[in-house]
């Protein structure tokens, strides 16, 4: 009896970009199996009053016959993109493309026969990306980085991971807020972990996207990355994670040769600043030819590597000594951090819910709503208050009847350290109202914390929806009008509100019992 394909979902951080369209076009037109969710994660920050264009490519999708869910992610970069889609799906395998890839007709195919092939230590298998560049000329200096992706290692462009690795290392790390090693960073950990990465016979085509003049100076960002990398998995990481060094060394002495041509002018060395200068001459002109000769070498493409050839050096060592002396004076935790405050929701959760409450006097808390709290403030631990308030936007409730309430709320089970609320309703775009993402991410950036390090705990789907869209963890108490289907797809259930304080603390590494 031949076993059953495994199982597969799709990931797609985007950013809107028009390719996101096509992605999802060359998915719906495959040859091989379908996947059993296709999650697109919209990262862009706030939300469109207008059309939107990853509501448009994904609702075209699924007139395609594409089971395509969409979910916001606040703008984090695609790290937390990536958590916030995978931890959306229940298949044996996750696989991860970028919104500006395009599968050929046989990707899925070739992907579940990969997947078939793995065997139980595999925890990821890479696709065979391909950069289509110009027949007709010399690339130039952007499409030859982009054709760069080609032979670089375990780059989740196209890269499937079984969702039991994932769960053990807690997906990537939020802390790398670029599309820059943050795939090499899950590798090694998932390396680390005991796991086997290898590489698959499926493949996806990634054409060269537009760019702008400056978009190689805007690169250099991620020598930050790079430092990152060093201060989590130590100096040897580049062999591991098949990585070169790159031209940075260079742009230390082209750097240093510029201050010190600046530094010899302000107290008058005109000969060692000449010197210096001649110096900084010299290396930024080879550089600069470097990247003009294997280009085109036309007026635009010599004007722009001349540009930014001499601009590169400085940002390069600014980004990565900066980001050096930050980790050194904080040396980066391993992923993912312990809790570090606990956000609760409001109606259903820590009070009795009165629809629209707009009372003091109606507030009535759930049984141990003080006593739970104690608990958490005496740990340490930070609290706050999330909390739609949608009649406000209906005009049942004024935003001073609202605050009269949680004032009143404060008075019964202690202060909070960050108070949230959101008064939209359901029918307009809104990127604070849970389940999308906002009030939690404006409540960990009131209390000085990561995302990564709020836990949310709520009564409903939606709690949980904004904790998992934010990159926090959730914990859900059910009630009688918490549906099923919420409580089947939560990470974390808890009996009660003291159940769901003790897994906090557990997840802060200050003790769970109740």
């Amino acid at each position: 009896m031949r076993a059953a394909a495994p199982g597969f979902s799709v990931v797609v951080p985007t950013v809107g970009r028009p390719s996101l369209d096509v992605l999802l076009t060359t998915l719906a037109a495959q040859r091989g199996p379908a996947p059993e969710l296709v999650v697109v994660v919209d990262d862009r920050r706030g939300r469109d009053t207008g059309q939107d264009p990853c509501e448009v490519a994904c609702e075209r999708a699924r007139s395609a016959g594409l089971p395509v869910r969409l979910v916001r992610s606040g703008g984090r970069g695609p790290a937390a993109a990536r958590n916030a889609g995978w931890r959306r799906t229940a298949s044996e395998w996750v696989a991860f493309v970028d919104d500006d890839v395009e599968l050929p007709p046989e990707w899925s195919l070739l992907l579940v026969a990969d997947l078939a092939a793995a065997p139980g230590r595999v925890a990821g298998v890479q696709g065979r990306i391909t950069v289509p560049l110009p027949a007709d000329r010399r690339p130039t200096d952007w499409e030859r980085g982009t054709a760069g992706l080609a032979d670089a290692a375990w780059i989740t462009a196209d890269m499937a991971y079984r969702r039991t690795a994932l769960e053990q290392v807690a997906g990537f790390d939020e802390r790398f807020p670029r599309a820059f090693r943050e795939d090499a960073d899950l590798a090694l950990r998932v390396l680390d972990a005991g796991w086997e990465l290898v590489r698959g016979e499926h493949g996806a085509v990634h054409p060269v996207r537009p760019s702008s003049d400056l978009a190689s100076l805007r690169q250099q960002r991620g020598n930050a990355d790079d430092a990152t990398m060093g201060a989590l998995h130590g100096p040897a990481w580049r062999e591991r994670a098949q990585s070169t060094v790159g031209r940075l060394p260079g742009h230390v002495v082209t750097t240093a040769a510029a201050a010190t041509a600046v530094a010899a002018v302000l107290v008058g060395r005109r000969r060692t600043a000449a010197v210096a200068a001649l110096a900084w001459a010299g290396l930024t002109a080879e550089f600069s030819w470097r990247r003009i000769a294997p280009g085109p070498r036309d007026a635009a493409e010599v004007r722009r590597m001349l540009v930014t050839s001499a601009a590169i050096p400085p940002a390069a060592v600014w980004h990565r000594v900066r980001a050096e002396l930050r980790w050194r004076r904080d040396p980066p935790a391993t992923w993912p951090p312990p809790v570090r405050a606990v956000l609760f929701d409001r109606d259903g959760t820590l009070v009795h819910d009165v629809p629209y409450n707009g009372d003091p006097d109606l507030v009535a808390p759930v049984d141990g709503a003080r006593e739970a709290l104690e608990r958490v403030r005496s740990a340490g631990l930070r609290t706050g208050l999330v909390s739609n308030q949608s009649g406000v936007a209906r005009g049942l409730l004024s935003t001073a009847q609202v605050e009269a309430v949680n004032a009143r709320l404060t008075e019964v089970v202690g202060p909070f350290d960050t108070v949230q609320f959101c008064p939209d309703g359901p029918d307009g775009p809104s990127a604070r109202r849970k389940p999308e993402p906002g009030m939690v991410l404006d409540a960990a950036r009131e209390l000085g914390v990561l995302p990564a390090e709020c836990l949310v705990v709520g009564d409903i789907g939606a709690d949980v929806e904004a904790a998992l869209s934010a990159g926090a963890r959730a914990v859900l108490v059910p009630t009688p009008v918490t549906r099923p289907e919420e409580v089947a797809a939560a990470p974390l259930v808890a009996a009660d509100l003291a159940e769901a304080v003790g897994l906090a603390l557990a997840a802060a590494g200050r003790g769970g019992s109740s």
